[in-house]
């Protein structure tokens, strides 16, 4: 594979989800506003913690888009694989912030049903669903991203927890409406804030991986080096290592040995191939020993 055409496909998708997370910051960080102001006029919890985690948003989504920013930069001579890995710091901190945000609506929401506050239904139904609809564009926005970016799978997942917060907002409005349950506020909140939890921790659990460089969940090495001995001419895989320089950027490395006969340049080959065409592994080193070579050492 072109090396080329490698690097011309990764800056395609770099700039993809760069515009993606920019519009996404746009809008999100302008409802954030009117969400706020909402929250604060109607007395609303489940305003006010949509907001909270809006504001949340909009902070990790500038982080991500600066962290998209950074990442396009070349590489150097002392960060070698240049500066992609930031995005995995910004996915981290997305992350914490979500189970940050879900543990601080708990606390208040558990407050509140103590001692429900007066709340008005109306305008809150009408923040709701302008916040809804505001999160189903953003959400529209981030999907035409790069779906295995963690970076822009973190902020997917923020205006995720978004929506749920508008659809909780909304049903307690109409609950407090209609019925007069003014319950339903804090409630709604507290669903919402286990719902956004199971989010965060699935993306600190993703990027805490990425950072100790495990192998990626769907490249189980014990596959690849089956596969890899199913090769004719090959006798033995060792040091075989695959990691994630960051979450679209597989990397694997391993040590191959075959007989003293054979063309080490036709295993090669087959060995790229192999990666290639299934495991769609692109970034490679392979170190190919013949078996009297060994025994030489």
């Amino acid at each position: 594979m072109d090396p080329n055409h490698l690097n011309y496909h990764g800056q395609l998708e770099d700039n993809k989800n760069k515009n993606a997370l920019k519009w996404a910051y746009l809008l999100i960080t302008s409802f954030m506003i009117v969400e706020l102001v909402g929250g604060i006029i109607t007395n609303s919890l489940a305003l006010l913690s949509d907001a909270g985690h809006m504001l949340t948003d909009s902070l990790s989504l500038g982080f991500s888009l600066f962290a998209i920013i950074i990442g396009q930069k070349e590489a150097n001579n002392k960060k070698t694989y240049g500066y992609r890995r930031v995005e995995i710091f910004a996915a981290l901190l997305n992350g914490i912030t979500l189970i940050g945000i879900a543990v601080f609506i708990v606390i208040e929401a558990i407050r509140r049903i103590s001692k429900p506050p007066e709340i008005a239904s109306t305008g809150m139904l009408i923040v709701a669903v302008l916040g809804l609809l505001v999160n189903i564009v953003v959400a529209f926005i981030l999907n035409n991203g790069n779906n295995s970016n963690l970076n822009v799978k973190s902020a997917f997942l923020h205006v995720l927890g978004d929506i749920l917060g508008s659809i909780g907002a909304i049903s307690a409005a109409l609950l407090i409406l209609f019925f007069g349950w003014d319950l339903a506020d804090p409630i709604a909140s507290m669903i919402v804030a286990v719902v956004i939890s199971f989010s965060g921790i699935r993306v600190v659990k993703e990027s805490f991986n990425i950072f100790m460089e495990a192998a990626p969940n769907d490249l189980p090495t014990d596959i690849i080096r089956k596969k890899l001995l199913e090769i004719e001419e090959v006798e033995e895989v060792t040091d075989l290592h695959l990691w994630l320089i960051t979450s679209d950027y597989p990397s694997i490395t391993c040590h191959v040995v075959v007989g003293k006969e054979v063309d080490e340049q036709i295993v090669l080959r087959k060995i790229q191939k192999l990666f290639h065409d299934e495991f769609s592994l692109h970034h490679m080193t392979i170190q190919i020993e013949k078996r009297n070579n060994l025994q030489n050492m």
